[in-house]
């Protein structure tokens, strides 16, 4: 069967590298497993999406697929979309931020011998050893983004290198002079004496999920399951930051009890928050002496925002995870539709 005549969408994930389990486990959160009998397969299936295929690949692999359209859809680092995909206009970000994943890509020399007092790319393009017969060697894994940093920075005798992994290993050997790598944390880069210097940073790298222009433009039901990816996906990321909190609240009413909590701007939610009657009986009587607030809390100011709760009179704070937070419109999506013309 030709490529062209598939029923299938074709969806590529990473099949090794640190960023597997994230990737798996995003698409677990976001209600879309994919069931995989076991780690050496290539292939697999998400049951939510019974016409996607998913098919393992590395990250050069998945780019260049998707630009020649036999994937339509794939999850992928930024970085291998500006390394093997750059100003392919049939290669579409559709989320540019998955939250996981981060990295950026940078210049790193040593900190000892003839590069001890540099300290920026600008003072490494001017030693004057780098010459025709002498070029600076970099050795990287990413030589098409190595090239044009180098040729952009005024570094006019350079020897490129490729090499996959354990880079940091290569000046001490006097393989190369500098390494052009990924970096993290940067503790793998101190440990070998390597310093990153002002001006070397190249770009900063996470998760993204990407797309064949023509695929979405030709294919309803591939435009449709993208859409469904990135509605689930953009919800849940929305929510990871929040929690739902619960709390009563003192008061004669919900008007009351409304006003004092937006005196304080954190509280106030996505919107405003939610506020009814708590009702128990008293006396035989159904009274309602306190209200019920519910509101979204950001993770990271949650015992401020609880104190700021007893303070105007709540009581028995209660804290959930966020799972979704779909809003009413997919605006993310129809900003995305315009931008591309699809």
């Amino acid at each position: 069967m030709q490529d062209s005549e598939r029923k299938k969408i074709r969806l590529g994930l990473l099949s090794k590298g640190c960023l597997v389990k994230e990737t798996l486990g995003l698409l677990k959160d976001c209600g879309l497993p994919v069931k995989r009998d076991n780690d050496r397969q290539y292939s697999a299936e998400i049951p939510r999406l019974p016409n996607v295929e998913v098919c393992f690949h590395r990250p050069k692999d998945i780019v260049t697929l998707l630009v020649s359209g036999h994937l339509d859809i794939g999850i992928v680092s930024s970085y291998a979309v500006s390394e093997y995909g750059p100003g392919n206009d049939d290669l579409i970000t559709v989320h540019d931020a998955l939250g996981y994943g981060h990295c950026h890509l940078s210049l790193a020399i040593p900190k000892n011998g003839i590069f001890e007092r540099i300290n920026s790319v600008k003072e490494l393009a001017q030693m004057s050893q780098w010459t025709e017969e002498n070029p600076l060697s970099v050795v990287t894994g990413l030589p098409n983004l190595g090239r044009k940093f180098m040729k952009e920075n005024g570094l006019k005798h350079v020897s490129i290198l490729t090499a996959d992994g354990a880079l940091e290993g290569f000046p001490q050997r006097g393989w190369a002079d500098v390494i052009f790598d990924l970096v993290s944390s940067g503790t793998t880069l101190r440990a070998n004496n390597l310093k990153e210097i002002e001006g070397g940073t190249v770009l900063v790298s996470q998760a993204v999920l990407v797309a064949n222009r023509k695929s979405l433009m030709q294919r309803e039901d591939v435009l449709d399951t993208t859409r469904q990816i990135f509605e689930r996906v953009e919800a849940h990321l929305k929510a990871v930051s929040q929690f739902m909190v619960t709390v009563n609240m003192r008061g004669r009413s919900a008007k009351e009890v409304t006003k004092r909590v937006l005196s304080q701007p954190s509280l106030s939610g996505l919107q405003g928050p939610t506020v009814g009657p708590v009702l128990c009986i008293s006396n035989g009587e159904v009274v309602a002496d306190h209200n019920a607030m519910v509101s979204c809390i950001p993770k990271k100011e949650l015992y401020s925002s609880v104190q700021q709760l007893r303070a105007i009179g709540g009581s028995r704070v209660l804290v959930s995870p966020s799972t979704y937070i779909f809003n009413e419109e997919a605006l993310g999506w129809q900003q995305l539709l315009s931008k591309f013309g699809l």
